[in-house]
């Protein structure tokens, strides 16, 4: 058994606990969190299935199946294998990455509001992502580059300044905020400057969009997140023991300031790569790690629930964005915007009644 500082102290947190025979790798399982996990990646695929069988050319979800290994209808493994598919493993991986790296990003400012996107992490992947496309005149790989350049020096430079023997949660997050108003400042002085067409693509690609997304975007996402997924996981143990303090964590043999620096460099770069794969896409590193800790009713952050709440978010914007407005498709950032925006007025109202 161990313990998770709450606001009304110290709760116990049970479950079973698979370790390695050498014990450096262990995994604590909860009941209730390996049933919601579950039932998440069900929902998720079930709202995958709809996107591969809906839109303008619909097909039955048993052609689809037959399609996805090899057979099916003449004429439909272009539109589902070359089309759809790609699309759709670009919103689950990119809602993976968010997620994750908004339920760690949570736990090192101890802030529910705290997120990647809110303190200009993301702000700072678009910088990196216009400078390139305005400036440089670079391609698809040049932007996403600049993109990923653009959200880690973002990172440095939040981080150095609101460093003071440490990094306090409310310092990060107050210094990211005035981060993030310079930056767009910087993004809209960018965009004034630019050429009509230019400008155009520029807007396009800030709105946050998984149109026209296909292997070549899968194949470098998926060597991330390959990279990624499993330093997160690594560094699951030690930010539990970071939740209850720094004097507790040290106590435990973890060095507080070198474990919440890994934890923001691992959240920022799992940012930078889904913002240089779809854009900037508001909102799911803010709600789905809350949105996973209320269904899991655990007091610590939770990572593989809020990664598959993160896939589920997004595949649902998706899909609401492609098919509400029929045959108007909007661009996914535009409905996570929109259902984000009610979201966080709804997280503030509680926090203020609570306080």
């Amino acid at each position: 058994m161990s313990a998770v500082r709450g606001r009304s102290g110290v709760r116990p947190v049970t479950g079973r606990v698979l370790r390695t025979r050498s014990g450096s790798l262990s995994l604590r399982l909860h009941a209730r969190s390996l049933a919601v996990g579950t039932l998440l990646a069900l929902v998720t695929g079930v709202l995958g299935l709809l996107c591969l069988t809906t839109g303008s050319y619909s097909a039955s979800s048993r052609d689809v199946v037959a399609t996805l290994f090899g057979g099916g209808p003449a004429g439909l493994g272009f539109i589902v294998n070359e089309l759809r598919l790609p699309r759709l493993l670009v919103a689950m991986m990119v809602g993976t990455a968010l997620g994750l790296g908004g339920a760690m990003f949570q736990s090192v400012s101890r802030n529910p509001l705290g997120s990647p996107d809110v303190v200009g992490f993301t702000t700072g992947s678009a910088t990196g992502a216009l400078v390139v496309i305005l400036l440089l005149g670079g391609g698809p790989h040049g932007v996403a580059a600049g993109a990923v350049a653009g959200g880690l020096l973002t990172a440095g430079l939040v981080y150095g300044l609101a460093f003071r023997r440490g990094v306090q949660g409310f310092r990060l997050i107050l210094t990211g905020i005035g981060t993030t108003a310079m930056l767009a400042a910087f993004n809209s002085y960018l965009l004034t400057r630019a050429a009509l067409n230019d400008a155009q693509t520029a807007q396009l690609w800030l709105t946050g969009s998984l149109n026209g997304r296909r292997w070549d975007h899968v194949v470098p996402l998926a060597l991330a997140l390959l990279l990624l997924v499993p330093v997160a996981l690594s560094l699951g143990r030690r930010m539990s023991l970071l939740e209850m303090g720094d004097d507790t964590a040290r106590a435990r043999g973890v060095p507080a300031e070198p474990t919440r620096l890994a934890l923001l460099v691992t959240s920022v770069a799992l940012t930078a790569v889904a913002t240089a794969a779809a854009g900037p896409i508001a909102f799911v590193a803010l709600a789905a790690p809350q949105l996973a800790r209320r269904l899991t009713g655990s007091p610590g952050a939770g990572l593989l629930p809020a990664a598959l709440m993160g896939a589920l978010l997004l595949t649902a914007a998706d899909l609401a964005t492609q098919r509400v407005l029929a045959p108007t498709q909007l661009p996914v950032g535009i409905g996570t915007a929109a259902l984000g925006g009610l979201y966080l007025a709804w997280l503030l109202g509680r926090e203020w009644r609570r306080r």
